[in-house]
């Protein structure tokens, strides 16, 4: 079986160009989309994240700001920079980059967030909105998958996925975005038991674990579509996905790389909300 691999870079290029549109619409009524990324702490992983979420922004048009607190800023100086975010007019998304520092409660930061500028889709009232089937605004990594699919004309209806991570971010919404379009979902990770079993049974598999190369060969079926989300640092310096990519050649019938699938698509999905945010803000103005 010939495999194919799928492209999020030059997906997430299609819809960044659609996004251009919007933003150029957005600034004939002098409005401009803004998002402010908070980084508490000096995580390396986390500066190359919130860089390449500027440097997206930038590309697009949108107003950014690039908020740093040290490792030693205490809980109510982070809430106090959110509540003044929450009542500027030029921001219309407000994220905060994980992980936090010990001693700050990210359940209590990401729910001093304003939900209708929450373009990360992690406050509660946004999970909930999104389990009821009217979401407002959906965690950027599941909505890209879902972007993915929909481009690469696969149908969830009808198809059984088994998605392996119970995130709030990634596993979680995304057993529920694949819920909502028909599909039958298994949710697993990585301590279920005989975890090829499951593996094994998936149309669609989608695997968030955080552990590298845990889907090896023998665990996915003939004719899979297989979405890795994972992205982990090896001793040698290189990157690995949660999936064994090159035991999947030949047997899955599509397959996203490590890097190059599903990153390019969740800083997509990152300006897709916050340009939905402005439309929402100047649709309350008008």
């Amino acid at each position: 079986m010939q495999t194919h691999i799928i492209d999020g870079a030059s997906i997430a290029r299609e819809l960044r160009e659609a996004l251009a549109r919007r933003v150029a619409a957005l600034a004939r009524i002098d409005v401009r989309p803004g998002v402010s990324v908070i980084r508490v702490g000096d995580d390396p992983a986390s500066k190359i994240y919130v860089r390449n979420k500027i440097r997206a922004c930038a590309e697009a048009g949108i107003y950014s700001e690039n908020v740093e607190l040290p490792a030693t800023a205490v809980e109510s100086t982070l809430l106090e920079r959110i509540r003044i975010l929450n009542h500027d007019p030029r921001i219309h998304g407000v994220l905060v980059q994980l992980p936090l520092p010990p001693g700050i409660s990210a359940e209590r930061v990401l729910e001093a967030v304003a939900p209708t500028k929450d373009v990360d889709g992690f406050h509660p009232s946004n999970m909930g909105l999104l389990a009821a089937g009217r979401p407002r605004f959906v965690p950027c990594t599941p909505l890209g998958v879902m972007k993915m699919l929909e481009h690469e004309g696969i149908d969830a209806e009808g198809q059984h996925a088994v998605v392996v991570g119970r995130s709030n971010i990634v596993g979680k919404p995304m057993a529920l975005l694949l819920v909502q379009e028909g599909a039958t979902v298994t949710i697993c990770n990585s301590r279920t038991r005989d975890l090829g079993e499951m593996t094994r049974q998936a149309d669609i598999l989608v695997v968030a674990a955080g552990k590298p190369r845990l889907v090896t060969g023998g665990m996915v079926k003939p004719g899979a579509t297989v979405i890795d989300v994972g992205i982990n640092r090896l001793p040698d310096g290189k990157l690995a996905g949660d999936v064994d990519f090159q035991a999947m050649i030949g047997t899955a019938s599509r397959i996203t790389p490590v890097p190059g699938g599903v990153g390019p698509m969740t800083i997509a999905m990152l300006l897709e909300n916050t340009v939905a945010a402005a439309e929402a803000a100047a649709g309350r103005k008008a």
